[in-house]
C-alpha cells in the first residue's frame, strides 16, 4: 500500500504566502512525476503544478511566477510554494504521485487535499 498526504493548507489574506507538503509512504521503490491539483467549489480538478523525477516541472498559466514546486527524493517529499495568493486560488489541494512499488507495479495514488482559502 501507499499512501500520499498533504499539509499546510489554511486560511491567507490575500497577498500572503502558503506553503503546502505532501509525503509519500509505503511500499515505494520509486516515486515519479508528483503533481499538485485543486479543485475549487463547483468547478473541475486542474492541474497546477508538476515535477518529474528529475526535477523537470511545468506550471498552469495561472500560477506561473506565483507558485513552485519543490522536491526533496530523500524525504518522499514534494512541496509547493504559494506566494502572492489571490482569491482564486481558493480551493483544495491535491497531491499526486506516480509510483513504481516494491513489487514492479506502478500506482498513481493521490491524498485526500488539503483546503487553502484566500479572502479578499
Amino acid at each position: 500500500q501507499v499512501h500520499v498526504v498533504e499539509s499546510g493548507g489554511g486560511l491567507v489574506q490575500a497577498g500572503g504566502s502558503l506553503r503546502l507538503s505532501c509525503v509519500a509512504s509505503g511500499n515505494i521503490f520509486s516515486i515519479h512525476t508528483m503533481n499538485w491539483y485543486r479543485q475549487a467549489p463547483g468547478k473541475q480538478r486542474e492541474l497546477v503544478a508538476a515535477i518529474s523525477g528529475g526535477g523537470s516541472t511545468n506550471y498552469a498559466d495561472s500560477v506561473k511566477g506565483r507558485f513552485i514546486i519543490s522536491r526533496d527524493n530523500a524525504k518522499n517529499t514534494v512541496y509547493l510554494q504559494m506566494d502572492t495568493l489571490k482569491p482564486e486560488d481558493t480551493a483544495v489541494y491535491y497531491c499526486k504521485a506516480g509510483v513504481t512499488t516494491l513489487q514492479g507495479g506502478y500506482l498513481e495514488v493521490w491524498g485526500q487535499g488539503t483546503l487553502v482559502t484566500v479572502s479578499s
